[in-house]
């Protein structure tokens, strides 16, 4: 082998390292780069629930200076300590702790409800009193400025969720509940109804891991029990009766599911609740209510 020969050898050996090492500065670099933008979304997701933690517990406030019911009073300072608590665990919670941080963010469902009814039975009781009117509308505009604020944060949240998606639980959106009578038409009486339809869509998450997944579906009757479909399956340290089982393979994508339930018992009147379960999580819950 003559010297020409070596040295472009050596040459070509040099050059395929210095690509090698360009393009493995490249991997490190974009993977930096994705790893702080699920940071920024997820420190934006925390922020936005600190807000609306921070102006329930504002609300309470304000609302304990219009009444001078005792018992209302101290359920106020009831939930107010409550919301003030579940702040308190936002804040030393960890952005990145997703399980904790979907806990607390199914909490502020609730006490968005809860402080809902209390904001409605303080204004009937109050009807009458136009300076106590005037002060509900003050707090009124304080949180129309308040959810400006958040709204905001949702808006910078959403610009980078095309990006990355912080939760990995599944989401069941769309709920259609319907009971069909035997030529598959909808049933407005129990003694009509001879199957249950339920359709939902287990909504697009790029960071859910793809695989086969069991979707439990639980259907209540007015008097609580379970429409029983012969099993059971794992739910915080317990096992519930589940109405319909369906097991599929989801990518990540968003995915339509219809299931049924055929009836074999004599059914009540009244309201029937829906519950959806995946992944020993409750993704999705609805109702559909009929006469005799």
């Amino acid at each position: 082998m003559n010297k020409k020969t070596i040295i472009f050898i050596a040459v070509t050996i040099v050059v395929l390292l210095l690509a090698g090492m360009g393009y493995l500065i490249y991997s490190l670099n974009k993977s930096n780069e994705e790893n702080k933008q699920m940071l920024e979304l997820a420190e934006m997701d925390k922020r936005e629930m600190e807000n609306e933690y921070e102006n329930f517990a504002r609300q309470y406030n304000e609302m304990k200076t219009q009444v001078n019911n005792d018992s209302l009073m101290a359920q106020l300072e009831q939930e107010q300590q409550r919301t003030q608590e579940l702040l308190e665990e936002l804040r030393r919670t960890k952005s990145n702790d997703a399980a904790e941080i979907a806990r607390l963010k199914k909490e502020l469902a609730t006490m968005r409800e809860v402080l809902k009814s209390f904001v409605a039975e303080i204004d009937s009781l109050n009807r009458l009193n136009e300076q106590l009117m005037g002060e509900n509308e003050n707090l009124r505009q304080q949180q129309v400025q308040q959810q400006q604020q958040i709204s905001s944060l949702s808006e910078e949240k959403e610009s980078l969720s095309d990006k990355v998606a912080i939760a990995s639980q599944l989401d069941a959106t769309g709920l259609r509940i319907s009971a069909l009578n035997k030529r598959g038409k909808e049933a407005k009486k129990t003694k009509d109804v001879k199957k249950f339809q339920i359709s939902f869509n287990i909504s697009r998450n790029v960071t859910a891991a793809a695989g086969n997944r069991s979707i439990f579906v639980r259907i209540l009757k007015p008097t609580g029990e379970v429409l029983n479909g012969g099993g059971t399956f794992p739910f915080e340290n317990r096992n519930l009766e589940y109405s319909i089982r369906k097991d599929i393979e989801y990518n990540g994508e968003e995915t339509p599911i219809t299931v049924y339930w055929d009836v074999n018992e004599m059914l009540v009147a009244g309201q029937y609740r829906v519950m959806i379960f995946a992944d020993g999580k409750n993704i999705g819950s609805g109702s559909i209510s009929f006469e005799k």
